[in-house]
């Protein structure tokens, strides 16, 4: 059975039809987050480092709204729009896993992401 229960002000209201996070049973899909600002909903810009770390905190809110935590994530997908990123983003995503316990995940390019930001990351976990 489908519940959708998880919102926060503390992410991005969602930008189309969809939801920040979609909890069945025991496992929440998180939608992917890009590097906008919850409170004004502008795009953090110029360093990918400072957008990354956006896109970290929002799935964080989303996270803490279901009472959970990177703890709890299976899986992760990165899409970024050019895979020379690649770095950059894997270490700020990095500094919120412990190595030994970090989820599944890929990486992949893609031509564009929504606004045209170079990254997204969506995410799955389970209580």
């Amino acid at each position: 059975m489908k519940k959708i229960i998880i919102t926060t002000d503390k992410a991005p209201a969602p930008i189309g039809p969809y939801n920040q996070a979609t909890l069945v049973n025991d496992t929440l899909y998180l939608s992917g987050q890009i590097p906008l600002l919850p409170e004004s909903m502008e795009l953090v810009e110029g360093d990918l480092e400072a957008e990354t770390e956006q896109v970290m905190k929002n799935l964080k809110a989303v996270l803490d709204a279901a009472e959970m935590t990177f703890e709890n994530v299976v899986k992760s997908s990165i899409f970024l729009s050019d895979m020379n990123n690649f770095s950059t983003v894997n270490a700020v995503y990095g500094r919120y896993f412990n190595e030994k316990t970090a989820p599944a995940r890929e990486t992949v390019e893609v031509a564009n992401l929504p606004k045209f930001v170079r990254v997204e990351i969506s995410m799955i976990a389970v209580k």
